[in-house]
């Protein structure tokens, strides 16, 4: 009982170690004033999505100048906001999918002159990684392997659900390529029937115009 106690500890380590390897970390960008820089994820419907931007101080152990503010977006693929901010140093925002698709945020800078340049660290989570574990640990009262074993199952759940995901996508995509070659065909087909009408169209047009010259 203790060797497979042992045992599982282990895959719970090695699990939680490549875990955290894989883990997303923060994404450092600039944007220049007047201009605005958007970032896609592909999302599957019912995923919780946690995001978290802040402006980097040009100026350490200062305030942040008051000129370096932004607007943020987050839409859905049918083009909803799911988070909007005018004018802010920083933000967060968590919501669940509603749709598959891409998700877009989108930060735009306002023009200053002189130009400026703005950059944000900006951190985004979903599905199983955007779940805040400790809160679940502190609400439901459980113990260390107790929540790596609940960890794990979500995780597992998640692999499950992407696997569906993935191959809903592939058929969709197999669908697209036969709809796409049955087209091509087609096009191919009426391309070919015009070729050869114009050419049959040619052909006795030259006769014509040769019969009329008397030079046939």
């Amino acid at each position: 009982m203790f060797a497979l106690l042992n045992f599982n500890i282990i895959i719970i380590t090695i699990t939680s170690i490549c875990l955290n390897c894989i883990s997303c970390d923060s994404l450092r960008f600039n944007i220049p004033s007047g201009s605005t820089k958007c970032i896609k994820e592909d999302m599957k419907r019912n995923s919780m999505t946690v995001g978290k931007y802040t402006i980097v101080n040009p100026i350490e152990g200062r305030p942040l100048p008051p000129n370096y503010r932004i607007t943020t977006r987050v839409t859905s693929p049918g083009g909803k906001n799911n988070h909007y901010q005018e004018v802010v140093d920083k933000g967060t925002f968590a919501f669940t999918t509603v749709d598959t698709g891409d998700y877009m945020t989108c930060f735009w800078a306002p023009y200053h002159h002189p130009p400026i340049t703005i950059s944000i660290d900006f951190e985004w989570t979903s599905g199983v990684d955007a779940k805040d574990w400790h809160n679940v640990a502190r609400k439901g009262r459980v113990d260390l392997l107790n929540l790596e074993l609940k960890r794990l199952y979500d995780i597992v759940v998640s692999i499950h659900e992407e696997m569906f995901y993935l191959r809903e996508r592939e058929e969709e995509m197999q669908q697209l390529n036969k709809s796409t070659k049955s087209n091509m065909t087609i096009f191919s087909f009426i391309s070919i029937i015009i070729v050869v009408s114009v050419a049959v169209l040619q052909l006795w047009h030259l006769e014509e115009y040769f019969a009329r010259k008397k030079l046939l």
